[in-house]
């Protein structure tokens, strides 16, 4: 038995798995001054939708809402079933306070406590 699907037929059900792939991620990713949903995300890279504008490349962040979760080196890797995948040459994760150049000591004390007098 063979299974033929129409072209319209086909273009509906990419376009419903791509509404319903945008609806549930709330990741998104800034290049430049633009924000754009990302569909999915993996170890090695993520895809947005094909036709979301020009093709992202360089340094972009990648959020999560509101949260700043990495900062990326992104190169395009390839468009399939109307998904544009990236890969990352290189992804950092953002921390809240500047990395230590020295081994802190885990015994050391978390402060100093003045002499009582």
């Amino acid at each position: 038995m063979t299974t033929y699907l129409s072209d319209e037929l086909r273009a509906g059900l990419d376009a419903a798995r791509l509404a319903g792939l945008k609806k549930a991620s709330r990741l998104r990713v800034l290049a430049g001054e633009e924000f754009h949903k990302v569909l999915r995300l993996w170890r090695d890279g993520f895809s947005v939708e094909a036709g979301e504008g020009a093709r992202l490349r360089g340094l972009v962040d990648l959020y999560d809402g509101s949260r700043h979760l990495y900062q990326c080196l992104i190169v395009a890797a390839e468009e399939e079933d109307g998904e544009m995948r990236y890969e990352f040459k290189r992804s950092t994760a953002v921390t809240d306070r500047a990395p230590l150049d020295y081994s802190r000591d885990p015994e050391a004390p978390a402060a100093l406590l003045p002499r009582p007098e």
